[in-house]
């Protein structure tokens, strides 16, 4: 499991990015790059990183469900998650 730190981080990065979005897209629009550059560094969007919901691990994640593939095996497993089942062949 990932750090509450790097979780909570990771969450003010998610909040800042929605904050300026509006500013951000206005700013590329008008072309206007010096004041593009003034805005904070975890207002762009490519810094954030997928990470699972439940555990917060960066990799093995999977898009369609958000979850890593550690959470999603123990969850489909348990039959938690609708639809999903174990294959057989």
């Amino acid at each position: 499991m990932a750090k509450e730190s790097v979780k909570a981080r990771q969450r003010k990065r998610e909040a800042m990015v929605a904050k300026f979005a509006e500013k951000r897209a206005a700013l590329k629009a008008a072309g206007d790059y010096t004041a593009l550059d003034q805005l904070p560094k975890n207002a762009s969007p490519v810094r954030l990183h997928n990470r699972c919901q439940l555990s917060g691990r960066p990799k093995g994640y999977m898009r369609h469900f958000g979850l890593c593939r550690n959470m999603f095996r123990d969850l489909a497993l348990a039959g938690k998650i609708p639809g999903v089942r174990k294959a057989s062949w």
